[in-house]
């Protein structure tokens, strides 16, 4: 009331210094504004104005409308004609001048102040991110000599000449002040009302509001248009945000280097960061662990990550490489290169590396050569998880990225999703790629980061639909449009960009919206080129200019701050309720332990391999303490299993054919010399390599009472079978073990009584044993005899008949001749077959011989068997040579050399098994315990069972609860 006071006051002294004027208002002579502002009750509805709106943020005084001068005031409004006196015009004049002047002045500063203001507000509460900051940054003063510094800096005198003059301005208001003293006062009040004139709003409103309501004689317009007033005035401001962008990032470069030279320095700097530098490894370490757990208890995993979600060719892969600062992963064109889901943990570290989890290689990423090996070694990796028959595979690659600058967060790149399965992939390709990214965001603590293709038509996305069902509120969706450099060129409306950007399009919501550029589709850019061309674009752009897009929502660096921000507010909410969780789950598996096995420790998988390793090696050390005697009596008794057949259908009874002894011993000598040069060494071989696999089996699954553990009992399997499959004999003990057995096979000269009664002993039990398989295979071809037959009533088949009565027949032919030959010729098969058809038995000529052979078999070795028992005492006229004695027993020295043979065979091999063989199975079993040790796939499958998968999961539950603890510790330290 009292601004309108003093405005009424002043309005008079106006009115009453108004020569020649009757009937005349005092505020007809007042600018329209300050009629507004200094009578309130005074209203001309009538002539206002709809108040000018802009699109700019802020602008400068200079920018306000001129007013018109008035010269005329129109009748129909009430206001009657005057004359005009030049002394009342020329104060009117005047006034309007200070007015003006003083206003403009007021205002412009005012308005400077705002803008300033409102620029301050733009920036991000850099309290938020002092974090990012480093310890160390806030002790350079005693790193830094800040005198040095001060010193090269420009002097405060200069930076004051870049000032305004301050004194002059004051000395214009001044002379200004003075002049005409009743209008003085209204000054002050007009200076004091300019909040009221300066309305500033957000973006997209007008920045200054002014209501005029002057006549069109009033105001004179500029020749610029309005328009064109507008846009230079965005572009003015515009250009002053990247002004202070670029300063910005240069800060943040040389920041950025500055953090690289402290991180190298082994100083207290560096101990002191080294809590916040491994914060981001310590979480990936239990990520790592929740991926690598077997999930049998149920177990949960629901620790923050950003999930990074688009449709195939959408740009998801140039956008973490934009956010990593390198170029890391395989490219193709158009084809599907991600084929797994890959997690990325970026850190912050000296130097800009790269590292598997499972490996110690680091990459440079400033070397293009270690770059495309990286590249190489991820497609690699990804074809290797991709089991036969599929295209993508859910097994997830770990890969950290540390660097200077990089904003510390845990990223999982997935399969782009698609709409069709096209040839050379897997039929269910599509419903694996949509399971993997369902299982990865129905995460209720993942940040989804939703990459959408801006070149596309935005009917065509798959992966908003998916997206909105998995986060229907989007209270952790990030959306981000790609490419907005070929939707600006392509799209016919931009407003449509615009929608996008304000959540208008899409069936989606979002936290944020954000819109890149990620290069010009060439593979080859690097990063940097690729920062300037999105720098460039937006600068020059269209939806910046004229306010489509905002500023804090363009460029990959806006993106990563906002995503690192989600991310570390989403895990400090949520990883004590996860930690609490595994705190639960763990008590219940001790709890199932106690229950089921109380009296045993648990031991997990890796543990139970250790424990397993050290039983088959001391099994593999026991197969060394066989005594010599067990091993030649092994091999003696295998080899002669092997060779009997051999010796007595090959050898023995083709010799036993000569009518006298020289011709027997002649045909001896040759068929063991054919024997020997062939096949016997190769033999001999066979069976030690037999006897020892034999003997190490036998040890490897013995059961060893109640200290027997069964759950290794595929493990031993396992390791005998490969150490076994990679042993290999050595090649040079064939030829040194066929010369012995060559020179042993000569001689026949048989010393002593005990020898020649141990190989009548041996002749005898080779040759029952023979007779007893032989009468075997006769007694299956005739059937049972008709004691069988009574007691067990059971009858011979057509066939049996057929062979009795040919063996009958055979009998027969043999009683008539005791020393026939071992083969019948074919009129003596022809004769049996006409007997046997003259009682009615038609039979085959095949027949009769197979039958033949097996009775002419037995008869022989009856006749040797009784041919042996004479010789018992023949040691005598073998010392003669069987001078004056009708007695020949040739056959006893043919056995007594096969004997002696087997016993030298047997102990040579014995030698090489015991110094040679059974050291080198024993380091083949040490090589496939180390392979088996660093196989997780194979311990795996070989140890199994419920004890060791309870025994695994627990041990993962307790490994992630402290893992999990330490982060919550440090992360409070942090805060």
């Amino acid at each position: 009331m009292w601004r309108a006071a003093a405005a009424c006051v002043v309005c008079q002294t106006l009115a009453n210094s108004s020569y020649g004027v009757k009937g005349k208002s005092p505020l007809q002579k007042l600018h329209l504004v300050s009629r507004s502002i200094h009578h309130p009750h005074y209203t001309s509805s009538k002539f206002q104005r709809p108040p000018l709106r802009t699109s700019i943020q802020q602008f400068s005084s200079l920018n306000r409308l001129p007013l018109r001068k008035t010269k005329l005031l129109f009748v129909k409004y009430g206001y009657l004609p005057h004359r005009n006196f030049w002394v009342a015009r020329l104060a009117s004049r005047l006034l309007k001048l200070r007015y003006l002047v003083l206003g403009s002045a007021v205002g412009g500063g005012y308005t400077a102040k705002k803008t300033y203001d409102q620029w301050k507000e733009m920036l991000p509460d850099l309290s938020d991110y002092k974090w990012i900051v480093p310890d160390f940054i806030w002790e350079l003063d005693e790193h830094i000599d800040f005198e040095k510094l001060s010193k090269a800096l420009p002097d405060a005198e200069d930076l004051a000449k870049l000032l305004p003059d301050f004194d002059k301005i004051g000395e214009s208001l001044s002379s200004l002040k003075g002049f005409f003293s009743p209008g003085y006062n209204l000054v002050s009040e007009v200076i004091g009302a300019s909040d009221l004139l300066l309305l500033l709003g957000s973006q997209g409103e007008t920045a200054f509001r002014a209501t005029d309501q002057g006549y069109e004689n009033d105001k004179q317009y500029k020749k610029v248009s309005d328009k064109e007033k507008i846009d230079q005035l965005q572009e003015e401001l515009l250009h002053t945000q990247l002004k202070y962008q670029r300063i910005l990032e240069r800060l943040e470069k040389e920041n950025k280097e500055l953090r690289k030279l402290v991180l190298q320095k082994d100083d207290k700097g560096i101990h002191q960061r080294n809590l916040k530098k491994s914060l981001i490894d310590m979480y990936s370490e239990v990520l790592d662990i929740l991926s690598d757990y077997d999930a049998s208890y149920n177990t949960q995993d629901h620790l923050p990550r950003v999930v990074v979600v688009g449709d195939q060719s959408a740009g998801k892969t140039s956008v973490l490489e934009m956010i990593a600062q390198a170029r890391i992963f395989p490219r193709g064109s158009g084809e599907m290169m991600t084929r797994s889901p890959v997690k990325v943990t970026l850190s912050e570290g000296p130097h800009h590396v790269a590292l598997f989890k499972d490996s110690s290689r680091e990459f440079d990423l400033t070397k293009e050569e270690d770059l495309a090996a990286l590249r190489n070694e991820i497609e690699i990796r990804m074809r290797k998880s991709v089991k036969e028959g599929c295209t993508v595979s859910a097994e997830t690659i770990s890969l950290n990225v540390k660097g200077p600058g990089l904003q510390r967060m845990v990223l999982v790149d997935l399969p782009g999703v698609i709409s069709t399965v096209t040839s050379g992939m897997a039929p269910d390709t599509k419903d694996t790629i949509f399971s993997i990214s369902k299982a990865y965001m129905q995460n209720p603590n993942a940040i989804i980061l939703c990459i959408q293709d801006g070149s596309v038509d935005a009917e065509r996305s798959i992966v908003t639909d998916l997206v909105s069902q998995m986060d229907p509120h989007g209270k952790r969706t990030i959306f981000v449009l790609t490419k907005v450099d070929l939707a600006e060129k392509n799209v016919s409306s931009p407003n449509r960009i615009q929608q996008i950007i304000e959540g208008k399009l899409f069936p989606m919501k979002a936290l944020g919206y954000f819109a890149v550029v990620t290069g010009k589709g060439n593979s080859s850019e690097s990063i940097e080129s690729i920062k300037e061309y999105e720098e460039e674009f937006f600068q020059n752009s269209k939806l910046l200019k004229t306010c489509m897009l905002k500023a804090h929502q363009v460029t990959t660096r806006n993106l990563s701050l906002a995503v690192s921000d989600c991310f570390w507010k989403m895990v400090r909410e949520s990883v004590e309720q996860q930690a609490d969780a595994f705190k639960a789950t763990r008590f219940n598996l001790e709890t199932e332990w106690k229950n089921n096995y109380p009296r045993l420790r648990e031991l997990d998988r890796n543990e139970l391999f250790e424990k397993a390793k050290n039983e088959i090696l001391d099994e593999v050390i026991s197969l060394s303490q066989v005594t010599p005697k067990h091993w030649e009596e092994i091999l003696q008794k295998t080899l002669w299993e092997r060779v009997s057949t051999h010796v007595i259908e090959n050898i023995y009874l083709p010799a036993a054919q000569a009518t006298n002894s020289g011709t027997f011993n002649t045909t001896v000598d040759i068929k063991l010399k054919q024997w020997t040069d062939k096949q016997l060494p190769n033999k001999a071989v066979e069976v030690a390599w037999e006897t020892l696999q034999e003997e190490f089996s036998h040890f490897m699954t013995e059961k060893k009472g109640k200290e027997h553990d069964d759950i290794f009992d595929k493990l031993k399997q396992a390791v005998k079978e490969e150490s076994i499959k990679r042993h290999k004999w050595n090649e040079r003990a064939e030829d040194s073990l066929r010369v012995i057995q060559h020179n042993t096979l000569e001689d026949r000269s048989i010393s002593d009584k005990q020898q020649w009664d141990a190989a009548i002993h041996f002749m005898e039990d080779s040759l029952q044993s023979r007779l007893k398989d032989t009468e075997s295979v006769i007694e299956d071809m005739v059937g049972p005899d008709w004691k069988k037959r009574w007691l067990y009533w059971v009858g011979r088949t057509k066939e049996q008949n057929i062979r009795n009565e040919t063996k009958n027949e055979l009998e027969k032919m043999i009683k008539c001749n005791e020393d026939h030959a071992a083969y019948l010729a074919n009129d003596e098969v022809t004769t049996v077959r006409k007997n046997l058809e003259a009682k009615g038995v038609a039979v085959d000529p095949c027949l009769i011989k197979d039958t033949w052979h097996q009775v002419y078999r037995r008869h022989f070795l009856r006749t040797a068997l009784s041919h042996c028992n004479l010789c018992r005492r023949g040691f005598y006229y073998y010392q003669r040579h069987f001078v004056d004695s009708e007695l020949e027993c040739n056959d006893v020295v043919l056995f007594w050399r096969i004997q002696r043979m087997l016993a030298i065979t047997a102990n040579t091999l014995r030698q090489q098994l015991t110094n040679t063989e059974v050291r080198r199975l024993e380091k083949n079993v040490k090589e496939v315990l180390e392979d088996f040790a660093e196989d997780s796939d194979k311990k795996v499958k070989l140890l199994t069972g419920k004890r060791v998968q309870l025994a695994e999961d627990l041990k993962k539950v307790r490994e992630i609860q402290e893992k999990l603890e330490a982060f919550i510790e440090a992360l409070h330290q942090e805060k």
